[in-house]
């Protein structure tokens, strides 16, 4: 792995500022109340005070991840409070699919007269012409990549600057007349779970957000931080903890569960509901587990990483709520853009994950002749093809990638902030560093490197997979599944380490603890 070093110095929170692109300090140490970057058209105000006015059918109409599930529970939670007669709508992954679709508008209430979309509609234009002719009117309100041509819907509210339940809540403040942090708690969830870069008024969300979930009313967050052992919530919880088991529901069962969870004021069927996510959830690692194997196995028979710059595969055992999964852990591994299909008779559904510096929905929309349809980011993205279109779909998307991604696209950097001496690592340059927080997309967790003696070595874990390091001045450095590692460490070797600072907490202790990203011998 080759490091790019950005600076070195004393001064380290301005260089770690510098290095983020931040030129505003203030406002990014005490990020300000989010305040809305969008313009919401005034004809999508009115329609939808009107259909609360004449107490017309609408619909909600969601996606089933994270995002998705929260934009649904914003804007349903909004206009019910506003007196509308409104539904939510969740897709079944199944049956009607992702987004708006021609299916999941024959399945909700036939006397809809405005169905308001959330995380998907972009690029509906069959859905979203047919509800015309139904004679629903259709708001979209979106983030995913626009393609050239865009759906005649009544109005569209997009941005790909947030995360789709941050436009449905600056879209909710707008045609409420009011900013609830219940409802920005959500937000701060999916703002996370989408990945979005925590700068500029995401840092504002999540910021606000989380002092929020910290204090909930909502039953249903309550129940889901006691399944999942949470006591404090942070980035990590929501990101590792809370938002697989939001997303674990719509993954192999119903959304349904999750956004029942989110907007319940019972507490019984809170803890219900709670316990089934957490279940479900085991179950989604159970899955997970046994299709990365198989993945991996079919990668290293055929070769792949070896012979083609993208990885392809596809099987009838891929279940296509978890595809996205397989997708991201074979990036993970091989450092390659992968596309995994769950593949089944008509049609078949596939879910991709990219490197920096490939556009993977770019890629995807190269083959568009072959596909039923795709939608999603630069680093993420799904689409449905015809099972007999497979074979011509991988010949294409591989030549293009063959043109595209070069030895430098590659070859995986590690990106250090700061290069310091060891003894300047303490516990007040980590005080300084929370300063910072929340760390996520845009705004990483700082990694520093530095020379250091080794005194000692151990390895650690069920199957000694990790390593402990004692450092020369008494700081101790882990390494997780860095095993292959203990051989070559000898006491009193120099070696570089890139790491980032965390606390560890043990025996009633608080100790400064370094956690290892790569190492370099000298």
């Amino acid at each position: 792995m080759k490091w790019k070093v950005m600076g070195e110095g004393e001064n380290i929170i301005e260089l770690l500022l510098k290095n983020r692109g931040i030129k505003d300090k203030d406002n990014f140490l005490n990020p300000p109340p989010p305040k809305s970057p969008l313009k919401i058209p005034v004809k999508a105000i009115k329609r939808v005070e009107l259909a609360v006015k004449n107490q017309e059918p609408v619909i909600v109409y969601g996606d089933y991840d994270v995002d998705g599930i929260c934009a649904t529970a914003i804007v349903w939670e909004t206009l019910n409070k506003m007196g509308a007669k409104v539904l939510p709508f969740i897709p079944r992954r199944e049956n009607e699919g992702y987004g708006l679709s021609i299916a999941g508008i024959d399945n909700i209430d036939t006397q809809t007269k405005l169905i308001i979309t959330v995380d998907s509609g972009i690029v509906a234009h069959e859905a979203v012409a047919y509800a015309k002719k139904k004679g629903i009117d259709v708001i979209i309100l979106d983030h995913h990549e626009k393609p050239k041509a865009l759906p005649k819907a009544y109005a569209i509210i997009h941005t790909d600057k947030l995360c789709a339940a941050g436009i449905a809540y600056f879209f909710s403040c707008v045609i409420a007349s009011e900013a609830r942090q219940s409802l920005l708690e959500l937000a701060a969830i999916a703002t996370v779970c989408d990945m979005m870069p925590l700068t500029g008024v995401n840092r504002s969300i999540v910021k606000h957000g989380l002092k929020s979930l910290n204090e909930t009313n909502r039953p249903g967050l309550k129940a889901l931080y006691d399944v999942a052992g949470i006591k404090t919530v942070g980035v990590y919880e929501i990101g590792y903890m809370i938002g697989p088991r939001l997303n674990a529901a719509g993954r192999i069962d119903s959304a349904l569960t999750a956004l029942r969870l989110l907007c319940t004021k019972d507490i019984a069927k809170a803890q219900e509901w709670a316990r089934q996510l957490n279940d479900i959830n085991k179950e989604r690692q159970a899955m997970v587990e046994e299709s990365v194997t198989h993945a991996h196995q079919a990668v290293s028979s055929q070769q792949l990483a070896v012979r083609e710059k993208i990885i392809v595969i596809e099987h009838e055992s891929y279940h296509p709520g978890i595809i996205g999964l397989i997708a991201g852990k074979l990036t993970e591994k091989y450092y390659l853009p992968s596309i995994v299909i769950s593949k089944k008779d008509g049609v078949s559904r596939a879910s991709a994950r990219s490197i920096s510096g490939f556009n993977i929905i770019e890629a995807i929309r190269t083959t568009e002749k072959l596909l039923i349809n795709a939608g999603g980011h630069p680093a993420a993205a799904g689409f449905t093809i015809e099972t007999t279109n497979i074979s011509d779909f991988k010949l294409q998307i591989i030549e293009y990638a063959k043109l595209k991604l070069t030895d430098n696209l590659l070859e995986k950097t590690l990106r250090v902030d700061c290069k310091i001496d060891i003894k300047n690592v303490n516990h007040s340059l980590f005080t300084a560093l929370c300063t910072l927080e929340p760390y996520g997309m845009g705004n990483p967790q700082p990694v520093f490197c530095s020379e250091v003696t080794v005194l000692n070595t151990r390895t650690m874990g069920a199957i000694g997979q990790h390593i402990k390091l004692t450092l020369e001045n008494g700081l101790e450095a882990v390494g997780f599944n860095m095993s292959h590692f203990a051989a070559k460490l000898k006491a009193g070797q120099k070696v570089s380490l890139a790491y980032t600072l965390d606390l560890n907490f043990y025996n009633g202790k608080t100790t400064l603890q370094l956690k290892i990203k790569d190492i370099i011998f000298h």
